[in-house]
């Protein structure tokens, strides 16, 4: 049974893993003109975190058999501080490239292995909250670098002070790591089954269920890293109005997962992932409107739809592929997921380079659209294996 305190500490987590994935996009149009860096670095700078990503995410299963949930998750936090520190120091390009490496690395491990942990251990509401606390954290990484930019900084102090918030939580992990052995998590570490990623994928529905997840986070990670570069070059908006505004998606991804956790009561995890891909669809045609009030609204829309759709995948994980499989099928879904992550944003930046940024919205729309087909798709063979059981 998972001990109260236990859960404040993974909540908290998940607010330091918020934090860093939301100020690149707020931080990079004032960024680029610092360093003199092209529009489209953001991208190659994204896709480096998350290439390092997938490595941590695809190496997590034996990662926590060999070191334990709680530990793993207090040095993935340490090596996520270090790294923003040294964003906040980093005076070019190959600097920040090199620190997206540690940056990668350990928001993968802490990622797979909280999610798995949440998912056997925790109710549907507590996985919807928990992802409620990432979006807090995404919120406040655009606040902590407007704070600092009207107080006269610029991005490398509002860099620093995320690294220290960082650094503090990491502090907290390992002085409370005793609080991991209750319950026999230890026990149950060992007995999860470290299945490669071709097993995974002969899983039924593991092949559909993985690409909804990397057409999920690809139209979250575009949204979330070039909406202000959007605001600023295809809607006009100064680049103080884009940094404070670059939160809006996150805002409503926190909003919805606050409520997603109460809606759980009412609705099955695939009924709130179907809701949510209908409300993203509508945010993304929102945007198109040439009124940046609704076009404002339209992003904080596309958050709302975006909020059920991830937490209520990662529950249904031991439904869909079973308990013993469920780290395995967990690190490989958060492999893809930053597979999205990784090369879609970058994809759309040379596309935008290329055609102009306007056309971000109707980007989404499709990204929306493959995750819909998809995941019923999945749904259809999960079904069919349960009937014929």
């Amino acid at each position: 049974m998972i001990t109260s305190f236990l859960l404040v500490i993974i909540y908290v987590s998940f607010i330091s893993l918020g934090l860093p994935d939301s100020v690149l996009g707020a931080a990079w149009p004032t960024m680029l003109i610092d360093l003199s860096l092209p529009v489209w670095g953001a991208g190659l700078l994204q896709m480096t975190v998350s290439c390092f990503t997938i490595i941590s995410s695809l190496n997590c299963a034996r990662l926590i058999r060999r070191l334990g949930t709680g530990r793993l998750t207090a040095i993935s936090v340490g090596m996520t501080a270090l790294a923003l520190l040294g964003f906040s120091f980093a005076r070019g390009y190959l600097w920040l490239l090199l620190l997206a490496v540690p940056l990668g690395l350990g928001a993968g491990a802490v990622d797979a292995s909280l999610n798995n942990y949440v998912a056997l251990h925790c109710e549907p509401r507590h996985m919807s909250w928990l992802h409620c606390f990432w979006g807090v954290g995404t919120i406040a990484g655009p606040m902590i670098l407007t704070a600092s930019m009207s107080l006269g900084f610029s991005w490398p102090e509002g860099y620093r002070m995320i690294g220290l918030l960082q650094c503090a939580l990491c502090a907290v992990l390992f002085a409370t790591l005793g609080q991991w052995k209750h319950g026999g998590l230890e026990e149950e570490e060992k007995k999860a089954k470290a299945l490669s990623v071709p097993q995974v994928l002969a899983l039924p529905g593991a092949k559909q269920g993985m690409l909804t997840f990397l057409c999920y986070c690809a139209a979250e990670s575009t949204l979330i890293l070039w909406a202000p570069t959007y605001m600023v070059l295809a809607r006009g908006m100064s680049e103080m109005q884009a940094a404070s505004c670059g939160s809006l998606f996150c805002l409503g991804i926190t909003l919805g997962r606050a409520a997603s956790g109460f809606m759980t009561y009412a609705f099955t995890p695939r009924q709130m992932v179907r809701l949510g891909q209908g409300v993203l669809a509508a945010g993304c045609m929102m945007m198109f409107v040439p009124v940046n009030a609704v076009m404002l609204a339209g992003v904080v829309v596309a958050g709302l739809g975006c909020a059920p759709i991830y937490p209520n995948i990662i529950q249904d994980t031991p439904v869909n592929y079973g308990a013993e499989n469920s780290q395995a099928a967990i690190g490989v879904q958060m492999a893809f997921a930053y597979m999205g992550s990784t090369f879609v944003p970058t994809l759309f930046g040379l596309l935008g380079n290329a055609v102009g940024y306007g056309v971000m919205p109707a980007f989404c729309l499709v990204l929306a659209g493959a995750m819909a087909l998809l995941f019923a798709a999945q749904a259809r063979i999960v079904d069919g294996k349960k009937e014929k059981a």
